[in-house]
């Protein structure tokens, strides 16, 4: 089910409004903090892919011309991962998590004993929001200096997944919890033997898990997984955009692939400057249970020459 489209120019007022009066949680990060995080050339991973061939006709005949091909990250979205109902750590943005009162209130997590063993349950809320830096000058200025760049497939402050909204799947796991990627060992799992962080499926708001920081990053997985895919039966807008001639956009996230289709940045509890893919090595806790990290993904294109594309190749 996808979220109806907002308006999305009226949407980032609504939220430069609001945010002065949103509590901070004790990871709290704000949208410049996270845009200048977005100044990162490793993250951008900018560089020349290929040449591209176009059929460009005219009243003197037809001849083919080239263009360079590029490849490079773009900072599509903010995926949150917190505890309690309304603590997002992107502190501007913490108010579209709050979602009707009685409905998707309460967090936490629910270790029990049993004899020699112990199972943590661990819950968490998740935001899926575009990316500030993608409507910020300073960001747009730092991706033309690099030469020719690809759009992207997200919109500034555009709330493309909030938990509270897709409450009866997201805390039920219905109908995911019977689908074949749920009950195949193996199957849709962050991570590998000997380092198993948690499943994708069903992509709910519950991880059997001991870590918090994992627990975290397996539901920011889940819900990049979302989003990056259309007609799923989660309440969401897709983050996604179609190929065309010269265009190449990201395939949907998928974990396990390398930074194939997607990589991490974290942002909360603490800022890095460089990305990762899970499981990666950088685990730090945070006290709040509230984690953050921006998902880049990435594009290929190259400049029109021709009114027809014949064909690219690849260095």
């Amino acid at each position: 089910m996808n979220l109806i489209p907002l308006r999305r120019h009226r949407l980032a007022g609504v939220l430069l409004l609001c945010c002065a009066t949103q509590p901070l949680t004790a990871s709290a990060i704000n949208s410049a903090q996270i845009i200048a995080s977005a100044l990162s050339p490793s993250c951008l991973e900018y560089r020349i892919a290929g040449i591209c061939y176009w059929l460009n006709c005219g009243w003197g005949g037809c001849r083919i011309l080239t263009s360079v091909k590029v490849k490079h990250y773009i900072p599509n979205a903010v995926v949150s991962s917190y505890a309690q109902t309304g603590d997002n750590p992107w502190s501007d943005v913490a108010m579209l998590g709050t979602g009707i009162p009685g409905l998707a209130e309460g967090g936490g997590n629910n270790e029990q004993k049993r004899g020699l063993r112990k199972d943590n349950l661990r819950y968490k809320n998740a935001d899926a929001i575009g990316h500030p830096a993608l409507a910020a000058q300073v960001f747009n200025n730092f991706l033309g200096s690099m030469g020719y760049t690809c759009s992207g497939s997200a919109t500034a402050f555009v709330p493309y997944f909030l938990s509270t909204l897709d409450a009866l799947a997201w805390r039920s796991g219905v109908p995911e919890s019977v689908y074949p990627e749920a009950v195949t060992p193996g199957l849709r799992e962050v991570g590998s033997t000997g380092d198993m962080w948690g499943n994708v499926y069903p992509r709910s708001g519950f991880v059997t898990q001991v870590d918090d920081y994992k627990t975290a990053a397996v539901v920011a997985q889940r819900t990049a997984d979302i989003i990056t895919r259309t007609g799923q039966v989660h309440v969401y807008h897709p983050m996604t955009a179609s190929k065309r001639d010269g265009y190449w956009p990201p395939e949907p996230v998928t974990e396990n692939t390398g930074t194939k289709n997607h990589k991490w940045q974290r942002l909360a509890p603490a800022i890095s400057s460089s990305c990762a893919v899970f499981p990666d090595s950088s685990n730090p806790i945070a006290t709040d249970g509230a984690y953050a990290w921006a998902l880049w993904q990435p594009y290929s294109c190259c400049q029109k020459r021709g009114q027809t594309f014949l064909y690219s190749t690849d260095f």
